[in-house]
């Protein structure tokens, strides 16, 4: 559903934090939390198009149902359903037992046609050409027109589930900074995250194939996604210019009522959402749980804040990250997780290891959890196992084997729906 994560005002009181450079700002004084998982068989784990039918029985067949904390939405495909926070949270009410909460009520309410929400970013072996529904109904208009334009019966579009992190600025000054620092630690966040390794029953070449996908679903028209690492911006009239207005141009012939001509289009690995005032992280795949997506947030903002304030390094340093450098380091990351070597001095200065050659991007995130994160850090243990044991993706993978048969395949994949039925971590 393309809703609004802020959309009340937020209390003066909570607007503004001290960073270490002691600096008054609106930077890290809330947050929007988006997660996405699909409704499966519960048996064959197949994807059921019914998401229109839970909506429609709970009173709200527009898509959009509150529960408290956290609000129910509609997504482009009629098998994802997204759980978000109803009002932005703050360092203090930041948490995941609300959406354990909604996964369990979905879920009861799932059973009783068979079904049960799967997570993870893609369905191991969905056929997007055959398999897809769009959703049917309120907003139907802006997924047909990307429909017409881009072909959504495709991987990237209709099979992958996310997790979207939208945090907050106020003018130029605050967006460089925050949108450069997500653009610098960007690269390395699929080491955290990746949880993707199959498609189409296969071993993708990939731990986070649904970035892959996601990199290329928009081929027609590139600009729409550009590098998915984005641009060095400064203020919000560069990116009008050199993002917004190149897209816009770009796509007006291939959707000439400009049904898409909305900051949204852009589809970078994070944008900027100058009509709520934040920058919104999309390269996150979903997790086993949500404990599992919200530890990695945590840790994620821990570093920005640090990065933000100019204690890991300068803002010079950190806009002096090349993007092809960038690009580069993604790639692997998304290939390789923590084995991915990075190398580049300019990267490695700024995330504050300028007196070293390579390190790996599960060395670099060990030692920005030592750096970032007290030991009662109740994320920490978290983030500890994932540095230990591997990302979900590579967790599945020690699971399955390299070349698991559907049997085998669908019954590691139970496992993951069970974990995010109880709200545990998953062990291979």
């Amino acid at each position: 559903m393309l809703t609004h994560p802020f959309p009340e005002p937020v209390p003066e009181s909570l607007t503004s934090v001290k960073t270490a450079n002691n600096v008054e700002n609106n930077l890290f004084s809330r947050f929007g939390v988006e997660l996405e998982y699909m409704v499966v068989d519960r048996r064959s784990l197949a994807v059921r198009p019914i998401v229109d039918e839970i909506f429609a029985e709970v009173g709200s067949p527009d898509g959009d149902h509150t529960e408290g904390a956290v609000t129910w939405s509609n997504e482009l495909v009629n098998h994802v359903l997204e759980l978000k926070l109803t009002v932005p949270a703050t360092p203090r009410t930041l948490a995941f037992e609300p959406f354990q909460d909604q996964v369990r009520k979905l879920n009861a309410r799932l059973a009783a046609k068979g079904c049960i929400l799967l997570p993870t970013g893609m369905h191991p072996w969905m056929d997007p050409g055959t398999e897809t529904r769009l959703w049917p109904g309120t907003g139907r208009e802006i997924y047909e027109a990307y429909h017409r334009v881009f072909n959504c019966h495709r991987h990237g579009w209709a099979n992958l589930q996310s997790v979207h992190l939208n945090l907050p600025f106020e003018g130029d000054e605050e967006f460089r900074r925050l949108h450069g620092a997500i653009r610098l630690l960007m690269p390395l966040m699929p080491a955290l995250s990746a949880s993707s390794p199959f498609c189409e029953g296969v071993r993708s070449k990939w731990l986070d194939t649904r970035m892959e996908v996601y990199r290329t679903n928009s081929a027609l028209v590139p600009i729409v996604t550009g590098d998915v690492i984005p641009e060095l911006i400064k203020s919000r009239e560069e990116y009008q210019s050199r993002i917004l207005q190149r897209i816009y141009d770009a796509v007006r012939p291939h959707d000439p009522d400009e049904t898409l001509r909305d900051e949204w289009m852009n589809a970078r690995g994070a944008i900027g959402r100058f009509e709520r005032g934040a920058v919104e992280i999309r390269v996150l795949d979903t997790q086993e749980c949500p404990a599992a997506d919200f530890a990695i947030l945590q840790f994620i903002i821990a570093v920005l804040h640090e990065l933000t304030a100019g204690s890991i390094s300068t803002l010079a340093e950190q806009e002096a990250a090349g993007q092809a450098e960038l690009v580069t380091a993604l790639s692997d990351v998304t290939r390789r997780g923590r084995a991915a070597e990075i190398r580049d001095g300019a990267i490695l200065r700024a995330l504050g290891f300028g007196a070293v050659d390579e390190m790996t991007a599960g060395q670099i995130w060990r030692e920005l959890l030592s750096r970032v994160a007290t030991d009662e850090a109740p994320w920490r243990p978290v983030i500890e196992m994932i540095l230990s044991n591997g990302c979900l993706a590579e967790r599945i993978v020690c699971a399955t084997g390299e070349q698991p048969g559907r049997e085998q395949l669908r019954a590691v994949y139970v496992q993951l729906s069970n974990c995010l039925a109880r709200g545990e971590m998953f062990h291979a």
